[in-house]
């Protein structure tokens, strides 16, 4: 047999020299005892490379190990501060107290009332064969709805009042302790030759009997004295007033009862006298504004016609 169809007895066929490696024993090529390549020279591999096996590019050339790169990662929230976590409940406090403030003088300006008093009046003695006594006039101005009315004399039975079908003259009627019935109001009752009968709280007069007496009183009001008016056209308006030295008054035009009692018998006397007056010749004096001619005066004998003489 030929050495070229010659096979080895073992069976296995011979190691392939890789591309680029030097047989044994050739220049340069060294092994070390344990069977790892040593540097160049013999040297020892140096620590860098150490971990892992150094890589090659395809021509065979040792190739750089990779750069190490760094992650970039999103940056952390600031940790918050005291202020940061406050600030909100914060805001929404001032908020809150803002809304509260403004609701509060809201309130205050509307709960006030529209007029002032310089000063309440005193009971005086009425003159001989007289019911109640005469104040001093304080005008009758007309003013908005929106002024404030200061008057000199309290509870006044003249002064500056509304002209509005809504709020002056009001609608005559019982008002309880919690309805609004302002003087700027009910003054214009008493211009149309109205009563108004105040009663106060203050002294003790708004429990529910109190209140039953002066329905009463209401619904059996007469008719004024000279117009004829009826109850309900402009009297009688009964309203809660605290600025007032007794616990009941009954005011007309220019002229004022005051009462520590209800004398319902005293109240018409005092209404049907001088809500409405006409002088002795004939004339309307009382109320400024009277809703009705001054009567015609009934004919004098004087004035009558003569008989006719008879033919004899």
């Amino acid at each position: 047999m030929s050495d070229r169809n010659r096979r080895p007895a073992s069976g296995h066929q011979p190691a392939r020299q890789s591309r680029g490696q030097k047989p044994p024993g050739a220049p340069g090529a060294a092994a070390s005892g344990n069977g790892v390549a040593s540097g160049k020279d013999g040297a020892e591999p140096s620590a860098a490379g150490a971990g892992r096996p150094a890589s090659h590019g395809p021509s065979g050339t040792t190739r750089a190990g990779r750069r190490e790169t760094q992650r970039h990662r999103p940056p952390q929230p600031a940790t918050p501060t005291l202020i940061d976590r406050l600030r909100k409940p914060l805001l929404v406090v001032f908020v809150v107290v803002v809304i509260s403030a403004v609701g509060l003088v809201v309130a205050t300006q509307t709960a006030a009332p529209a007029y002032s008093c310089t000063a309440i009046d005193s009971v005086q003695s009425p003159a001989p064969g007289e019911l109640g006594q005469v104040q001093p006039d304080q005008g009758s101005e007309h003013v908005a709805r929106s002024e404030k009315v200061r008057y000199a004399t309290c509870p006044p039975a003249s002064g500056k009042h509304i002209n509005d079908p809504n709020d002056g003259p009001i609608q005559p009627k019982v008002y309880g302790p919690n309805d609004q019935a302002l003087p700027e109001g009910w003054i214009h009752n008493l211009e149309h030759g109205g009563l108004v009968l105040l009663y106060s709280c203050d002294k003790g007069d708004c429990d529910t009997t109190s209140l039953a007496a002066l329905q009463t009183f209401y619904d059996q009001f007469p008719k004024s004295a000279v117009c004829g008016l009826p109850p309900g056209d402009v009297s009688p308006v009964i309203a809660r007033f605290d600025q007032m030295p007794t616990r009941y008054a009954a005011l007309v035009w220019d002229r004022a009862l005051y009462l520590d009692r209800l004398d319902t018998q005293a109240i018409d006397q005092f209404f049907l006298r001088y809500a409405e007056r006409v002088s002795s010749g004939g004339k309307l004096v009382a109320p400024p504004e009277p809703q009705c001619s001054a009567p015609s005066a009934p004919p004098t004998a004087s004035s009558s016609p003569a008989p006719s003489a008879s033919g004899s």
